[in-house]
């Protein structure tokens, strides 16, 4: 048990590290930018004369505002997913008590018999 825990855990240093290691991708200006910017640099690289049919009704005044946005929007996604498990293990660990009773009450029934 404890060598597949110590692989287990050579397994995961290796994935966080790996991508911090190789080499970043060629050709790119900025190798972590979004899935967006590269789609938009796709679009205009096939079709330079491309006019987007549609424009946001708001546009974020930064980027330091977007990422906030973007940043509040992940923090509150991950908070309603927290409070939704939280919430059905609260739920199980209440019923279980009952089933626990249930089966002993079963038991003593079936002794008695």
């Amino acid at each position: 048990m404890r060598r597949i825990n110590l692989w287990l855990v050579a397994a995961v240093l290796v994935l966080a590290v790996l991508p911090l290691i190789l080499p970043l991708p060629r050709g790119l200006a900025e190798p972590f930018a979004g899935a967006d910017a590269q789609a938009q640099a796709a679009i205009t690289a096939a079709n330079p004369d491309y006019q987007p049919w549609f424009s946001p009704l708001w546009e974020p005044p930064s980027g330091e505002i977007e990422s906030l946005l973007f940043a509040l929007q992940a923090a509150l996604g991950a908070g309603l997913l927290g409070y939704y498990l939280g919430l059905r293990r609260g739920e199980s660990q209440r019923r279980k008590p009952d089933s626990d009773r249930a089966r002993r009450d079963a038991q003593s029934v079936a002794a008695r018999d």
